[in-house]
């Protein structure tokens, strides 16, 4: 799951702006998917891992720059 590979890349401190919009979706998705509201599920679920994919990889290059 992209959210949980944005965690371990230590996104919320690297790139917290992005990580939280990504765990807001997340979160979102979730909750329709509780309540069966399986479209907007998909939706949100579709924007978190857009927005965890970019958290992702900025904070690996974050990384990557600090140890050059």
């Amino acid at each position: 799951m992209a959210f949980l590979a944005a965690k371990e890349s230590k996104a919320q401190t690297l790139s917290p702006g992005i990580f939280r919009k990504a765990e807001f979706y997340y979160l979102k998705a979730k909750s329709a998917y509780k309540r069966k509201y399986f479209n907007k599920a998909k939706q949100y679920a579709i924007l978190s891992k857009k927005f965890s994919e970019r958290a992702e990889f900025i904070a690996i290059r974050k990384q990557t720059l600090e140890n050059l």
